[in-house]
């Protein structure tokens, strides 16, 4: 989705600061998946993990509470650099 499309649907659909949920599929690979939990702090994001039935994939959910809509896309664009990973 463009940036611009996807700005306007955040700031009509959230009050900020707002609890923001990410969702990623990433490759089941331990360097890939190292580099999306570095992107979010543990002690205020909640992060969970659960593999795919064949286990070639990793689905990764955080929950963390966002100050603004460009720190949600500031994050997007940090993970955009993980190989393979798929954004929800």
């Amino acid at each position: 989705m463009e940036e611009v499309k996807f700005r306007e649907l955040l700031e009509q659909n959230y009050t900020w600061p707002a609890l923001y949920m990410f969702k990623f599929i990433c490759p089941a690979d331990n360097e890939a998946i190292a580099r999306l939990q570095r992107l979010f702090d543990p002690e205020v994001a909640e992060l969970s993990l659960r593999p795919s039935s064949k286990g070639n994939y990793v689905s990764f959910t955080a929950k963390e509470l966002m100050m603004s809509v460009d720190a949600v896309i500031e994050r997007y664009e940090q993970a955009r650099g993980i190989p393979g990973l798929i954004s929800l």
